[in-house]
């Protein structure tokens, strides 16, 4: 089966192919208007807690403990409504989520997408 769940940077043009385009920063990204951003939804309770994010400061190096430690924040109840949502979204289609992270690779747009895919039953193929 196709890929349905991608991520990508917010400052990407948008593409016929993105889907649902999700932005699943807690923040909103710098230097992008409503209208240029093309967003369906903003699932800022899906994004990693405040004191992870800090903890992790997009350091590649603590990656693998930030997937850890996120995907086990995804069970919160803090992170419940937001992470049905995005599965009933996802569940409808292909979806983009969006992040405003340098490094898309390692940011918690890629630790959704996979997630999310795993969830599913979607994997790259």
């Amino acid at each position: 089966m196709a890929v349905q769940i991608t991520y990508r940077r917010i400052y990407e043009e948008p593409s016929s192919q993105d889907g649902r385009r999700v932005l699943v920063d807690r923040l909103w990204p710098r230097g992008v208007s409503k209208e240029r951003a093309h967003l369906d939804t903003w699932l800022k309770g899906v994004a990693p807690s405040t004191g992870l994010r800090h903890w992790y400061h997009h350091d590649p190096g603590r990656f693998a403990e930030f997937r850890r430690r996120y995907v086990a924040e995804l069970d919160d109840p803090e992170h419940e409504d937001a992470v049905r949502e995005l599965c009933a979204l996802a569940s409808h289609g292909r979806v983009t989520l969006l992040t405003a992270t340098k490094d898309a690779d390692h940011s918690e747009a890629a630790v959704l997408a996979e997630w999310l895919n795993d969830r599913t039953g979607r994997h790259k193929g």
